[in-house]
């Protein structure tokens, strides 16, 4: 989609937005797939309430892009424009235990800076791609930590009622991979609260998560982590695996070889090919093991 109206093209540089043109979603994306779209980048996050009913009044459907890490978008050209926050400068704020960070930071910078400042409990996510919004959107969680643990405050954009909110954590429902935030709600920043730890603990945590990544997930392949979220009392990683589809392939969408819960970009995979690719695992799956997988990564089909 392209924004032609001049009203609205005017009106972006007095709210501190950047229009990136016909900007491509493989170049977004960890998968490096999907089409093409206007892409607004909002630097003054104050502005994103006028910038809804603007698009709003012209008719111009709108979706909000993070970090892309856990994305499969269809191809060719896009229905909607992309939003996306630009980070802030400074992107955290420490007082005493509390952490203020703004929603647009890079997941792993932030735990790394608050382990610097000898605060702990999210060593499990330091290798989680992706920015602190995407991870409190899905409940991000690795290695036992889970960042809706540590959450007091979320500042969300409601598009329900066109305003900015402020939401205590006990008003927020974190589950496994998945919240109580609403599907058009966009994250601007969050208070955490974290337990006070000794650097040096918290590095010797980081390292042992960042060596079992290394050791089983293909950090240098273009995917989207893991594809299905775990049933109950099951691993679907391991189902996947016992069914012989390592390397299992729909064009150049494959299962991995080093995780298979991981599908990879082996070259020029489109959206169709994922797609076909997770539909053939999970009938599989549903037919030897009887479980239906539901998706963790979150498909934008249109």
């Amino acid at each position: 989609m392209r924004i032609d109206d001049p009203q609205i093209l005017a009106a972006l540089p007095d709210l501190g937005i950047e229009l990136r043109a016909g900007a491509s979603m493989t170049e977004q994306t960890s998968l490096g797939i999907g089409g093409t779209t206007d892409l607004l980048r909002i630097r003054r996050q104050e502005h994103l309430p006028e910038l809804i009913r603007l698009l709003n009044g012209g008719g111009i459907p709108h979706r909000f892009l993070g970090g892309g890490t856990n994305l499969l978008i269809l191809d060719g050209e896009l229905p909607w424009v992309m939003l996306q926050l630009v980070r802030a400068q400074p992107d955290v704020r420490l007082e005493g235990n509390f952490a203020y960070v703004d929603c647009a930071a890079d997941l792993g910078r932030t735990v790394t800076f608050c382990a610097k400042n000898d605060l702990g409990g999210m060593e499990g996510l330091i290798g989680v791609p992706g920015t602190v919004g995407g991870a409190l959107r899905m409940n991000a969680g690795a290695y036992g930590t889970q960042i809706g643990s540590y959450v007091r405050e979320v500042q969300v954009y409601r598009a329900g009622d066109g305003g900015i909110q402020t939401l205590r954590g006990s008003e927020i429902n974190f589950e496994y991979r998945h919240t109580s935030f609403a599907p058009d709600d966009i994250m601007l920043s969050v208070k955490l609260e974290l337990p006070s730890k000794p650097f040096r603990e918290i590095l010797q945590g980081i390292r042992i998560c960042n060596e079992k990544r290394r050791a089983s997930q293909p950090l240098n392949q273009k995917s989207a982590g893991c594809i299905f979220k775990n049933p109950p009392g099951a691993s679907a990683g391991r189902m996947i695996d016992e069914l012989g589809l390592k390397s299992h392939r729909v064009g150049d969408a494959r299962v991995s070889e080093r995780h298979a819960n991981f599908f990879v970009n082996d070259g020029q995979a489109r959206a169709a090919d994922m797609l076909g690719l997770i539909a053939d695992v999970r009938q599989r799956v549903h037919r030897a093991f009887g479980f239906e997988l539901e998706e963790e990564v979150i498909v934008w089909k249109g």
